[in-house]
Formats: structure tokens, C-alpha cells, sequence
């Protein structure tokens, strides 16, 4: 058996050039044989190179896919013998004259060069979508197939190291893994180890911090680094956390599962609690280690757009994203516009102290943000963090003021948010009612205006709420929204004028009703509104001319079909107008 060994192996390394330099030639049916003899005798263990060199994302779509379903049949059965890439190394050196190892160290190195062609063949965007689709089946049974039933998690380190450094677009191979894997626990499990290794890799190969690293570079080095970013966070995407709080039972990829000592994971009771810990902790280790990358933009501005409702809930310990998320408040612009979303649930539901917060709020409120693509959330969320009784009056005042101050700047759509929003304000705050009307100044010491008329001591310019002077203020803004040249703004602003501090009758009103409107919406609003009394004008007679002479005293008005010369005197003369008919005329004018 040692001697028939060897002699295979020695007449496949010298039967392999033979056969890669005729596989261009071979038909569908050439292809088929020289798989059912490997299949059927260690004789032919030569034809394995040779199907080996069929396995390309440019080779015809039914001779490639002959050559992995022959070597995918061959090496199941052959892959608890295969030994490990070490033992196979001293073996390949020289180390031992056994034959069987010597054997074995052949078939790693086959093995290993399958494995790459199927990473290859799924990751290629040359590849057709079915042997694409064909080739990630079958390395995700080999994965399947570790020692004694495990995860096999070096070979999937492999196809994800090579998915993240792919140059190429990875969105089909990440829909299949997606699609058909994500579900597995297993699978997310080693999928998040392998992504914390990688991204603490590129970390330590790119230099410098911070998003604009990647964004400026002048050289292909800082590109493939952005590439691999974006990959990184395509993975996570594709690969999102399980619904812990729903799964009562997690379903594995592999017989063992999650554990390496070769015990099958159950997954009733204290078990699947155990494996949502272990699930939640890579997940978080996975996250935080790409959130240390230097993001591009584009990159940065989706992870701050999701990750509260897709990340932060899944997460072991979400307040070790305080750091990312303050960071990236206090940048300003959209950016911090975008972080407000994460940073509030850190505040209200997981203890995170930020003194500065309402102030970086209080400098976020310009017209640009009623422009911005995520208005909508901003909102919203502006209008949840004022809604404490706790707050104090001059911060709720400031709040007020400027939003009011807004007004005159914003289109229709965001004029209609702020009145809401005020609404909301002077509801929930009475000490703030002031704002809405400031009695003249008396001797008996009623609280007045200052004392010269029409200065306002607000000062919008002003970033700190305490110094504003809103306090000193009013809302005389919104009194002007009365006029406003949209009727829909100006039919609205009727709403201030109930006493909003009786609540009993009063009742908030739904941000979410009025944060995503546009010029498109009022417009369509207005135009499909019913209107029940249309203004007509009624003439007992047929009208027999433009006006009528009770429109404008002291004017005759007739037929002007035979209008004669007009004559003018400069000066002090007197204007008459001369017709040739006896017809009413314009009375002359001194």
C-alpha cells in the first residue's frame, strides 16, 4: 500500500504538466471521464491538476462546473485524512520518507488550490451566477466539515479575507452568503471573529486617523485601504446580528456549532442564553474594531444613519460607543446631525452623561438642517429631547426663540415643523408663555418690554443658550407667519392662539406628521384641498365694458373704436384727450 502510494504520487507530479497543457482542448465529455476515473482509483490521481486548471471564472460555464462537482466528490470523502497545513509543510521538506505522508502532504497542497479556486470563482465578478452560486455551496460544505464536525474556520478565514480585499464589486457573492448563511448562528459567530482580526490588520497597516486619510490620498495604497473599509462594512451589513430577545433556539451550519472541545452545542434553556452572549460579544468586538478605521465619508455618514437601530441593540455594552458617537457630535454640520440619533439612546436607556449636549443641540439649528436628507429623524428627535419637565426655562426659551427666529429664513414645509414644534414647547413648559405675549411697560411694575421699542435682545448669533437673551424676548416672529404667502402656513399659525397652558384641552402634536414635508407636499396638500365657498362675481346684466363706474369715482369709461389724436402740453397745461364722436370721455384733469 506504502509502495502504491508512492508510486501514484510520483506519476501525478509528472502527469500534471501533461494535462494542464492539453485542458484547453478538452470537450464536456473529456472533462466528465477524467472525473469518474479520479472517482473511481488512486491511479488516476493525476487527472486531479488537471481538473484543477478547469476551475476558472473564465472558463466555459459546463466544463468548469464538470470539474468542481468531480473534485468536490473527491475530496469529501478524503477531508478528516487530509493533514494540517504543518504536518503537510515538514512533510513536503523532506522531513519523513513515509509514503503515506508524503501522500497526504500532496493532497493538502490540491486541497488548499481547490479551496482558492472556489474563493475565486464566488468572489470574481467575472464569474457566471451560477457557477458563482455553485462554488460557495460547495466551500460552505467543506466548512461544514472540520475536525470531528466543527466550523472549519480557517478555510472561511480565507474566502473572507479574500472577499474583503476583492478590488471588485462583492455585492453578489455577499446577497448569496446573505441569503442562504446569515441564519446560521455558527456562521455569524466566526463571521464576526474573522472580520475583528481583519480590521485590526488594516488598522495597523493605514497610518494617521480619522475619515479623511482615505478620502485625500494620492496614492493606490490609501484606495485599496478604502476599498477594504468599505468592504468590511458591506460584510456587517449582509451579516446582521439575530434577533436575540425573539430566538429561543439557534440554528447551526456545522454538528458541533459553536464549541471546540467537540461536544455537540444544545440549544434549549441556559445553552441558547449562553450562545446569545457569545454571539453579542464578537458582534460588539466585530463593530468596534472597524469603527477604529478611518472612514470614508460616504462610509461614515451610513454607519451613523443606522447604527442606532441596527448595531447599538444588538451590542454587548453599548456605551463603549460613547467615544465614536461624541467624537462625531462634535464635529458639527451633518455629521453631528446624524450622531444624534445613537447619542440619545446612550443618554435616555443606557446612562451616558454629556454636559455639552443640549448646547451642541442649540448650535445645530440652522436652515441647512430643514434641507438636510435626514431632517426627518433630527426632528423628531429635537423634539423628544425638549419634552423633559426638568429642563430649565431660559434653555426651553432659547429653544423657542430660535426656532422662531427660523422661521423667517425656512421654506413652507419647515415653517409648518417649527410651529409644531413651538406648539409642543409652550404645552409642555408654561414658564415659557411669556414668550408669546410681553405687556407694555407700567408703573406698577408689570413685567415689560425693554425700553426701546422694536429692539430685540435675542442674539441669534449667540451658540450659548444662556446667553442669548431670549429670556428678554418674544416670539413676534411667529405673529408674522399670519401673512405668509403660503395659505397653509398661515391657516396653521392660527393654532398658537388657544391658551396652550390649559392641557386638558389641548392635546401635542406628531412631529412625524409634519418632519418629512417639501415644497412638493404643501403643494400637493393645498391642491387637493376642498374648497366649500368659491368667491364669484355676479352681474344681473351682461357687462358692457371692463370696469363699471362705481369701481372707480369720478371715471366714465365707453367705446374707444374711433379714439382721435391724443394731445399733451408740458409743464403747467392742461391734459385733454379729444374724440371725434360725441362718446363719453375721461374727465379732464388740472
Amino acid at each position: 500500500m506504502a509502495k502504491s502510494s508512492s508510486a501514484t504520487a510520483t506519476a501525478t507530479a509528472s502527469g500534471t504538466k501533461k494535462r494542464k497543457s492539453k485542458s484547453g482542448a478538452l470537450t464536456h465529455e473529456e472533462v466528465k471521464a477524467l472525473g469518474l476515473e479520479l472517482l473511481s482509483s488512486r491511479a488516476h490521481l493525476n487527472h486531479a491538476p488537471t481538473l484543477l486548471a478547469l476551475l476558472s471564472p473564465t472558463a466555459p460555464l459546463s466544463i468548469a462546473l464538470e470539474a468542481l462537482i468531480s473534485l468536490q466528490s473527491f475530496f469529501e470523502p478524503l477531508l478528516s485524512s487530509i493533514p494540517s497545513a504543518s504536518a503537510a509543510a515538514a512533510a513536503a521538506g523532506g522531513a519523513s520518507d513515509d509514503p503515506e505522508l508524503v501522500f497526504g502532504a500532496w493532497l493538502r497542497q490540491r486541497f488548499d488550490e481547490f479551496v482558492a479556486a472556489l474563493v475565486e470563482l464566488s468572489v470574481s465578478p467575472h464569474s457566471d451566477e451560477a457557477i458563482r452560486e455553485v462554488a460557495l455551496d460547495a466551500f460552505m460544505d467543506f466548512v461544514k466539515l472540520g475536525k470531528d464536525g466543527s466550523f472549519h474556520s480557517a478555510i472561511y478565514h480565507k474566502f473572507l479575507h479574500a472577499v474583503v480585499h476583492a478590488t471588485n464589486s462583492i455585492d453578489d457573492v455577499l446577497e448569496l452568503l446573505g441569503s442562504k448563511y446569515s441564519k446560521y448562528a455558527d456562521v455569524c459567530f466566526f463571521t464576526y471573529t474573522s472580520l475583528d482580526k481583519i480590521a485590526n490588520s488594516l488598522g495597523s497597516q493605514t497610518t494617521g486617523s480619522g475619515k479623511d486619510v482615505l478620502q485625500n490620498g494620492d496614492d493606490g495604497a490609501e484606495d485599496r485601504s478604502a476599498i477594504c473599509v468599505r468592504n468590511v462594512y458591506n460584510i456587517l451589513v449582509h451579516i446582521p446580528a439575530l434577533d436575540f430577545k425573539k430566538e429561543s433556539k439557534f440554528d447551526m451550519w456545522s454538528t458541533v456549532g459553536l464549541s471546540s472541545k467537540g461536544e455537540k452545542d444544545t440549544s434549549e434553556g441556559s445553552s441558547a442564553t449562553r450562545i446569545s452572549k457569545k454571539l453579542k460579544l464578537k458582534f460588539t468586538k466585530a463593530w468596534l474594531a472597524f469603527l477604529k478605521l478611518p472612514l470614508p465619508l460616504d462610509v461614515y455618514k451610513e454607519v451613523l444613519a443606522t447604527l442606532h437601530q441596527n448595531v447599538i441593540p444588538s451590542m454587548s455594552n453599548p456605551a463603549i460607543l460613547c467615544d465614536f458617537l461624541t467624537t462625531s457630535y462634535d464635529i458639527g454640520g451633518v455629521i453631528s446631525v446624524m450622531a444624534l440619533s445613537g447619542l440619545f439612546i446612550l443618554m435616555t436607556q443606557h446612562q451616558l452623561e454629556y454636559p455639552k449636549f443640549y448646547d451642541k443641540l442649540y448650535a445645530l439649528l440652522t436652515p441647512a438642517v430643514f434641507m438636510a436628507k435626514h431632517r426627518s429623524v433630527f426632528l423628531q428627535l429635537l423634539d423628544a429631547c425638549l419634552k423633559s419637565s426638568y429642563l430649565q426655562a431660559y434653555l426651553v426659551a432659547s429653544f423657542a426663540k430660535r426656532l422662531s427666529r427660523l422661521t423667517l429664513s425656512v421654506p413652507p414645509a419647515g415653517a409648518l415643523i417649527i410651529i409644531a414644534l413651538i406648539h409642543n414647547l409652550l404645552r409642555r413648559h408654561p414658564s415659557i408663555n411669556f414668550l408669546v405675549h410681553w405687556e407694555v411697560a407700567q408703573d406698577d411694575g408689570v413685567a415689560s418690554l425693554p425700553k426701546k421699542i422694536g429692539a430685540d435682545p435675542f442674539n441669534n448669533e449667540e451658540t450659548d443658550p444662556a446667553k442669548s437673551g431670549a429670556m428678554r424676548s418674544s416670539l413676534w416672529e411667529i405673529d408674522t407667519l399670519r401673512h405668509h404667502y403660503t395659505p397653509a402656513v398661515s391657516r396653521f399659525v392660527a393654532s398658537l392662539e388657544t391658551d396652550l397652558t390649559v392641557r386638558a384641552k389641548t392635546m401635542e402634536m406628531k412631529i412625524t406628521d409634519f418632519s418629512s414635508g417639501s415644497y412638493a407636499t404643501v403643494f400637493r396638500d393645498e391642491a387637493r384641498r376642498r374648497i366649500k365657498q368659491v368667491p364669484l362675481a355676479f352681474y344681473r346684466s351682461t357687462p358692457t365694458s371692463l370696469f363699471q363706474e362705481s369701481d372707480f369715482p369720478g371715471w366714465t369709461f365707453g367705446c374707444q373704436s374711433n379714439m382721435g389724436a391724443q394731445a399733451s402740453v408740458e409743464g403747467n397745461a392742461v391734459h385733454t384727450l379729444e374724440t371725434v364722436d360725441a362718446s363719453p370721455a375721461k374727465r379732464s384733469r388740472v
